[in-house]
């Protein structure tokens, strides 16, 4: 179960604490057990700070406490502190990534869902960057091309990987599917193919107002019989 530390403190020498942070990350490489650290600015007291430090597990936040480097840097930042700094343990009991949410849900129900209830997810303005296309698509070319890939092949998405920083979402994902008509000039195969491939999404308000598509166009095309021969 993950497990997150809160240190709330109050200091006027924030810099130094900033410093002092700077050198515990450089000291215990190769040693903490820490994965995520962020630190808040209260906006109403510019002297106090909140740290949310998060571990894969309550026995790895015991094991980053042990670390000589953590004990030592410790001690340092309480003597930048007006006062003695409070400290909350949690166990998390719910995390989610709610852009995540939003791009998985596109590629579960890509394939078999109606255009305009998958596009529901994407801004009036989205922009669909895709090395395939000779130009960036708006949200209407993206729905057209969505369309094309619907009328030649019978397909699904298996996410195999998520990863969200700031406002983007990198999805790894597999594709599946039979050809049942005409793609790229190629008559229906029925062949049943696969590629791979990730695609980021940029989100605005909660929803998907551009992509980046990187997949194995190459591979599909030799699947179909086109390269190869």
């Amino acid at each position: 179960m993950t497990f997150v530390q809160l240190i709330d403190c109050r200091t006027s020498r924030f810099d130094e604490m900033n410093r002092l942070m700077d050198t515990w990350v450089e000291q215990t490489k190769g040693k903490r057990t820490a994965t995520h650290s962020l630190i808040g600015k209260d906006r109403s007291d510019a002297s106090h700070f909140v740290e949310i430090v998060e571990f894969a597990s309550y026995e790895e936040a015991m094991r980053n406490s042990g670390l000589p480097e953590t004990d030592k840097i410790f001690r340092e930042m309480v003597a930048l502190c007006d006062e003695t700094p409070t400290f909350t343990d949690l166990d998390v009991v719910r995390d989610e990534q709610l852009n995540c949410v939003v791009a998985r849900g596109f590629f579960e129900e890509a394939g078999r869902a109606r255009t305009e209830q998958l596009f529901e997810r994407f801004t009036d303005d989205y922009v669909d960057h895709d090395p395939a296309n000779p130009e960036d698509l708006g949200l209407r070319g993206a729905r057209a091309e969505y369309d094309g890939w619907r009328r030649s092949f019978d397909f699904s998405f298996q996410v195999d990987d998520q990863l969200a920083e700031g406002d983007r979402v990198c999805t790894r994902w597999t594709w599946s599917g039979r050809q049942t008509g005409e793609f790229l000039g190629i008559a229906s195969t029925g062949q049943q193919v696969s590629m791979t491939g990730t695609t980021w999404h940029r989100f605005r308000e909660g929803r998907i107002c551009e992509g980046w598509w990187q997949y194995d166009r190459a591979g599909l095309m030799e699947q179909l019989g086109v390269l190869g021969q």
